[in-house]
């Protein structure tokens, strides 16, 4: 555990987190003075999550931390916005009418934490095969991707006067950067050489600037027995072509098993387009929805040499990265299927 300024980092000791934690909880709410029930979440992977409690005059309220991995400053990569930018993000989306958890403090330098943000906890089931299977979570399932649809109407409906100054990503963006990623792996995959071929010539033009999230899928959703609760992990945000958040949660890889269903393994295409258009939402051609699904095989099979890469490096020797990377072969399948549908 290291130390700068006020700051600690590398720090995921409780006690410390509880205490610096207990000292921002007026910052939180003017009522609020205790924290506990402090517990570290297993989910996310690129931050820490952590829950808690916090009491005062009022009773008592539960909440989320989202930190930096020992509360360390990371350098940003071209796709990472920071958790600062996160929160505006996540706050301007709500004011539009997104379903998405209340963020009531971001933290400081001076509060210790490091980067991070205070969101309040709402009830619900976020892994996606507990979504698909759980019996009582079926009606939920059966409004699921109209749900979805209306929830992505009001994202890509966002003002964007009220957002902060976000990276711009298009098709052909997105092609060169998977594409330098992919070349610089010693490996030949012919079926992602063909997916970038064909990708590049169909390339759908989009310059406006709107609000995508970047990472909506079946398992960076809350759904409880009435449906969509909220929408979480927003680090991936920028501006771009709205019809890619609507490919995403139809690749094959975040349906778990039940591809019949389109959209996260519990809904049809049909159901989301309907209900996004019905919200507000641009119309958009079914084709454009297949194109960004099948870039977005592409981008997560390159994701998946990523995860091995660590592996074989060395840098991450986990058993769940070098498994994670074996399923760049499961994309390459549902490549070589959408490229035979493509030209039927």
């Amino acid at each position: 555990m290291t130390f700068k300024g006020d700051v600690v980092s590398g720090m995921t000791d409780e006690s410390i987190i509880r205490k610096l934690l207990t000292a921002i909880c007026p910052k939180i709410d003017a009522g609020l003075h205790e924290v506990s029930a402090l517990r570290r979440l297993s989910g996310g992977a690129s931050q820490e999550t952590w829950k808690f409690t916090a009491s005062g005059v009022s009773g008592e309220t539960d909440f989320i931390l989202r930190r930096s991995p020992g509360g360390a400053e990371r350098v940003l990569d071209g796709q990472g916005i920071g958790l600062a930018t996160e929160a505006d993000i996540i706050r301007s989306a709500r004011e539009a009418g997104t379903l998405a958890p209340a963020v009531p403090y971001v933290c400081t330098p001076d509060d210790g934490l490091g980067p991070a943000y205070v969101m309040t906890f709402l009830e619900g089931e976020t892994l996606a095969p507990r979504i698909l299977k759980r019996e009582d979570l079926a009606s939920a399932r059966n409004k699921l991707a109209r749900d979805c649809g209306k929830a992505l109407a009001a994202i890509h409906s966002t003002p964007t006067s009220t957002l902060p100054d976000l990276p711009f990503s298009d098709a052909l963006a997105q092609l060169d950067q998977y594409d330098a990623i992919y070349q610089s792996f010693d490996a030949t995959r012919p079926v992602f050489d063909l997916a970038f071929t064909y990708l590049r010539t169909h390339a759908p033009a989009w310059k406006e600037r709107k609000l995508v999230h970047g990472d909506f899928r079946n398992g960076n959703i809350l759904v409880d027995e009435t449906g969509l609760k909220a929408v979480l992990d927003w680090e991936l945000s920028h501006f771009g072509d709205p019809a890619e958040d609507l490919g995403w949660i139809c690749v094959n890889s975040w349906r778990f098993g039940r591809s019949h269903k389109m959209v996260g393994g519990f809904g049809d295409l049909e159901d989301l387009l309907s209900a996004y258009e019905d919200a507000g939402g641009v119309p958009i051609d079914p084709a454009r929805v297949h194109y960004w699904t099948m870039l977005g095989s592409l981008k997560w099979g390159i994701m998946c040499m990523m995860m091995y890469g660590a592996y074989a490096s060395g840098s991450d020797k986990s058993v769940e990265r070098a498994a994670i990377g074996r399923r760049a072969s499961e994309t390459e399948i549902d490549l070589l299927n959408i490229l035979e549908a493509a030209s039927a």
